[in-house]
């Protein structure tokens, strides 16, 4: 019978006894409904519940409205919040289901009988912006905005999320001018992210610029903030001076500031510059983490220098900073991409040893690391391994697995795996189709490759320059040259500019 069996027994069993259910025993079943997802029963309990005379909890019925909407019943949950006002009930303002206009109207219902709280109106304002709505926004009383200074964070939050950072420096203006709410940096900090995040870079500094004007000191977050963008735009003495400024503002830099100095220095190639900045860091006060690490062996391992990059890797270890997937992930990639495969093997099974779990980055380096260097029994041992792994395979992953194996003549297992792939919902690309393309004209299969030609055009992808190569080449070796060159008249007729590897392959 189960537990809500035994409570429809017991409520129904008060009836049988001649004593009434009060509003505190309906309100109990009725979440015993909710609870099991019995809806329908909950709203019919509801319904005698009222016509008996009892009070309905607003939190309850709040919550029943709540499931409907989950259970995709939208209109009965809209139907059921409307019969609360009915009631006189206090209800909560719900914008879901593209209903911001609904829900903006009834806001404006709402005040007749009820002052909106802090709550009601944290709910209803990100709905009406993010429906794009802004002058109604406006439209909500002054007072409402006066005396609620917290109803700005999550308006201009939640517009920056949606990439409308304009728009919500607009508000930010708006309700600061009209409005006399103050500033606060926390304001400042979203809208300079926002406005980064959109790539409105001068926006950004001049906001910033603004603020120290008004007499709002920036804080480390805002710093490091602007001191990321710095770094990712290469502007490596600019990223000095603004430290420089900020330690003469007596703000203290944390690691998050340090560890952008480094990733910044790193990514201009000053990488002598960054060996001294850690030491010079390490020898004060400052506990590095991964992120201090990352970037430096990174720029090691690209710039060829694989036993710095491992030595500080060790040292790591000797500073009681415990290296993550990502740092092994690099360290895999480097050494693999530099041709020290076994070393790469060993720092994954390292990392698995150590109980850091791979992820899927960490098998794609892998298996891509193997196939470069023909080692693709290995490679195929890894990437069985990630499929019993549970981790959610991606295009990527399948794309370097079937390169391999047709680079490798096994074809059949290539175009098994394509198979394979498409049945897991994977849908191939122009990668996919030009690597199968390429080993099977290799492989002397060319009516195979043709076949695979007309299907990625019937999926609507655009041939480029490398699947005409591996056309042409295909023929070639063939003994088609007809084939070949009617295959280069293709490519000229679709507007597919010729490189030096297509004529190459004709003159073969």
């Amino acid at each position: 019978m189960g537990r809500l069996g035994e409570a429809k027994g017991i409520f129904y069993g008060l009836k049988k006894s001649g004593l009434a259910p009060d509003s505190i025993t309906y309100n109990m079943m009725m979440k015993c409904y909710r609870k099991e997802g019995k809806i329908d029963e909950a709203i019919q309990l509801f319904s005698k519940m009222i016509e008996r005379g009892c009070d309905p909890d607003v939190v309850n019925i709040n919550s029943l409205i709540d499931t409907l909407y989950k259970a995709d019943q939208v209109d009965e949950a809209w139907a059921m919040f409307c019969r609360m006002t009915e009631m006189k009930l206090p209800p909560t303002i719900i914008v879901r289901e593209n209903r911001a206009n609904d829900a903006f109207l009834f806001f404006h219902q709402m005040r007749k009988m009820l002052y909106p709280d802090n709550i009601t109106l944290c709910t209803l304002l990100p709905g009406v912006v993010k429906d794009g709505r802004i002058e109604d926004a406006f439209k909500m009383p002054r007072a409402l905005f006066t005396r609620n200074n917290s109803v700005l964070i999550p308006l201009i939050k939640v517009m920056c999320k949606h990439k409308k950072a304009l728009d919500a420096h607009e508000l930010f203006v708006k309700f600061t001018s009209s409005f006399g709410i103050q500033p606060t940096l926390e304001a400042y900090y979203v809208l300079i992210e926002g406005f980064l995040d959109v790539h409105l870079t001068e926006m950004a500094w001049g906001l910033f610029k603004e603020m120290k004007t008004v007499g709002f000191p920036p804080d480390v977050f805002i710093y490091n903030l602007l001191l990321d963008d710095l770094g990712k735009s290469g502007r490596v003495d600019e990223i000095f001076e603004l430290c420089e400024e900020m330690l003469s503002r007596g703000c203290k830099p944390n690691t998050i500031t340090h560890n952008i100095v480094i990733a910044g220095l790193v990514k201009s190639n000053r990488i002598e510059k960054t060996v001294d900045l850690v030491y010079d860091l390490i020898s004060g006060d400052f506990n590095p983490t991964p992120c201090t690490y990352g970037p430096l062996i990174d720029g090691l391992l690209k710039l060829g220098n694989l036993d710095e990059a491992r030595s500080f890797f060790d040292e790591m270890v000797d500073y009681g900073c415990k290296p993550n997937c990502a740092i092994y992930n690099t360290l895999t990639n480097g050494f693999g991409k530099g041709g020290d495969v076994e070393t790469a093997c060993e720092l994954f099974n390292r990392m698995v040893k150590e109980g850091r779990r791979p992820d899927l980055k960490s098998y794609t380096i892998l298996v891509d690391c193997l196939c470069m260097v023909g080692k693709v029994d290995d490679a195929v041992h890894y990437f069985e391994e990630l499929k019993s792994t549970g981790i959610d395979l991606d295009l990527i992953s399948y794309n370097l697995m079937i390169n391999g194996l047709g680079r490798s003549r096994r074809i059949e297992e290539a175009l098994s795996l394509s198979s394979e792939m498409q049945s897991r919902g994977i849908i191939p690309n122009l990668y996919t189709y030009n690597s199968l393309i390429l080993n099977l004209g290799i492989a002397g299969m060319i009516e195979e490759a043709g076949k695979m030609y007309e299907e990625l055009l019937l999926k609507g992808l655009e041939p480029n320059v490398f699947t005409y190569n591996a056309l042409i080449r295909g023929y070639s070796m063939s003994g088609n040259p007809d084939r070949a060159y009617a295959a280069y008249e293709k490519m000229m007729a679709g507007g597919c500019s010729p490189n030096t590897g297509t004529f190459a392959q004709l003159l073969n």
